[in-house]
């Protein structure tokens, strides 16, 4: 799927599923979730960098890098964020916040 279609799912996904709420919320709300997951498993999420936080700031720019993180965390999602996100979403969700969730996991590697 090209990056454009997958931007336009993501959009699609995120205005069915949300009851009111606005995509800063969305955010929000799958930041507590993912940093839980970065909290428990980093020694498992970066060697998928390639190992420390050089890497993993080196990995801010590289997209598969990114994606690889994102399939990742997605199963260790909570089931019912999984019921209501499904994983494309959540990939573009992790792509578009990549500063964020590698801030935290640098942030608290160190």
């Amino acid at each position: 799927m090209k990056r454009r279609e997958m931007i336009a799912t993501f959009y699609h996904e995120e205005n069915t599923m949300q009851t009111g709420s606005d995509a800063a919320g969305l955010g929000s709300k799958l930041m507590a979730p993912m940093n839980d997951i970065l909290d428990k498993h980093r020694s498992s999420v970066l060697p998928l960098l390639g190992g420390g936080e050089a890497a993993a700031r080196a990995a801010l720019a590289n997209d598969e890098a990114v994606r690889k993180v994102a399939t990742f965390c997605y199963p260790l999602l909570p089931g019912l964020l999984r019921l209501a996100i499904k994983e494309p979403m959540f990939v573009n969700f992790v792509m578009s916040n990549r500063e964020r969730v590698f801030a935290t996991l640098v942030s608290r590697a160190a």
